[in-house]
């Protein structure tokens, strides 16, 4: 067995080498990522879209268990935890990808509900060596018979765009996986991935939980400066906006020449109706766009998602209309440009959804915001001087969310049962439940 310090540098040259094999250059903060990993830390990576993230943790998890072999265990190594399903799609191909160059001998595979009955089922009795699921699919494994068993060699745990969990209640889900799962293996490592987001160290504090946790954690930020256009599609006289409205049809003529001058283009909306509704009237207004155009968003079938998430890779469309079912993480290397229709709701998502163009780290994202009304034309303006002074807002998280706990107790009664002291102080480490009552507990 070679010792830990000969293995961190071999994985360091065989990573730099991997990128090299790529015609990219390894950065520094993908370097501190492999330094903290070697060195059995938790941490939190802050990096901008399209900067390399996933391969920042994804190649020192696989290279850790490259060189260890002699401690090589058959199963389930590592959890990747993300919100959407497109962004697990894309996330396991660039895992299977990399592993396979890197010769780790590694599965990676995708647990979701767009996955068949008979390919979970295979999953247990075989597992992958890294399995990339969403907060309600780790529950789901909670809920088996003799889950610890399958989850006996984990080593790490990665939670991608906790900025986009962290405020809702499925970030309180994963907050309740990740105190049984450190119960099960208590060396487990625990790694968030976050865009930009407002407050931090509120967020790695949310993720880490326990004290133990937060006390070996690690923050690295990239330092890399995303360069953004933007530009604010306006009528030719003001007066033909309307003070209210949602639709933002009166500019449907000005997206045809972006369309046209982009090799493709991702047109966001708020809503699946909104998206609906542009998406034919593009194709009434422009027929020639038939055939080159798609739509997207969660209730379309998985076949009819897929079919559109290959075309964007493979730059067969021109444009797709989405909701935020596209705004995270995937990697659409052909998306040249953006347009956010109506207020994106945020400084954040409105800085998430423009990183889908241009989606490399020397590329510029190129962003166009639609206004829909004539008081989102003054948004448009507040909108680009809050990013131009790197103002961003803060995610709050959920606390007490008692309804959640109920179903995660329900969850592990129809398991294996549970010792109600022992979850007890689990769910107390948690930033959620941190402050519940004994009464509260029995209640």
């Amino acid at each position: 067995m070679v010792n830990t310090l000969s293995i961190k540098e071999e994985a360091l040259r065989q990573a730099k080498k991997w990128f090299a094999s790529r015609h990219w250059k390894m950065f520094d903060f993908q370097k501190e990522c492999l330094e903290h990993y070697f060195n059995g830390k938790n941490g939190m990576l802050n990096a901008p879209t399209g900067s390399g993230k996933t391969y920042a943790l994804g190649l020192p998890i696989m290279l850790a268990d490259k060189l260890k072999k002699g401690d090589y265990k058959s199963g389930l190594k590592v959890l990747w935890i993300t919100p959407l399903k497109a962004l697990s799609v894309d996330i396991a191909n660039a895992l299977q990808e990399s592993a396979d160059e890197l010769e780790t001998g590694w599965r990676v595979e995708r647990r979701s509900g767009d996955i068949s009955s008979a390919k979970k089922a295979s999953q247990l009795k075989n597992s992958p060596d890294c399995l990339v699921t969403t907060p309600e699919s780790l529950h789901i494994m909670l809920a088996r018979k003799g889950y610890a068993t399958y989850f006996k060699y984990l080593d790490s745990v990665i939670v991608d765009e906790w900025h986009e969990l962290l405020s809702s209640k499925r970030g309180v889900q994963v907050e309740l996986g990740l105190s049984r799962l450190k119960a099960i293996r208590p060396n487990l490592k625990i790694w968030g991935i976050s865009a930009t987001i407002g407050n931090m160290q509120e967020a790695i504090n949310v993720l880490m939980g326990s004290e133990k946790s937060l006390a070996n954690t690690a923050i690295v930020k990239a330092d890399i400066k995303k360069k953004l256009k933007i530009k604010t599609l306006l009528p030719d006289k003001m007066e033909d906006m309307p003070w209210a409205g949602h639709l933002g049809m009166r500019l449907l003529k000005n997206v045809l020449p972006i369309i046209d001058q982009n090799e493709s283009t991702l047109i966001f909306t708020n809503t699946r109706s909104q998206a609906e509704i542009w998406y034919q009237k593009l194709i009434d207004e422009f027929p020639d766009l038939a055939g080159l155009i798609a739509l997207h968003h969660g209730s379309l079938g998985k076949e009819v998602r897929e079919w559109v998430e290959k075309a964007l890779h493979q730059g067969t469309l021109k444009a797709v209309v989405s909701t935020s079912s596209l705004d995270l993480g995937v990697d659409f290397r052909p998306v040249s440009a953006v347009i956010q229709i109506g207020s994106p709701k945020g400084i954040a998502r409105f800085l998430q959804r423009a990183g889908r163009s241009g989606h490399s780290p020397n590329a510029t994202s190129n962003i166009y915001f639609l206004p829909t009304n004539s008081l989102e034309i003054i948004e448009s303006s507040a909108l680009q001087r809050a990013i131009a002074e790197g103002q961003i807002e803060s995610r709050i998280p959920v606390v007490r969310a008692f309804d959640v706990l109920v179903q995660y107790v329900v969850t592990l009664a129809v398991s294996d049962g549970f010792r109600e002291a022992e979850i007890f102080n689990e769910i107390r480490n948690t930033h959620c439940y941190n402050s519940i009552t004994r009464e509260e507990w029995e209640w």
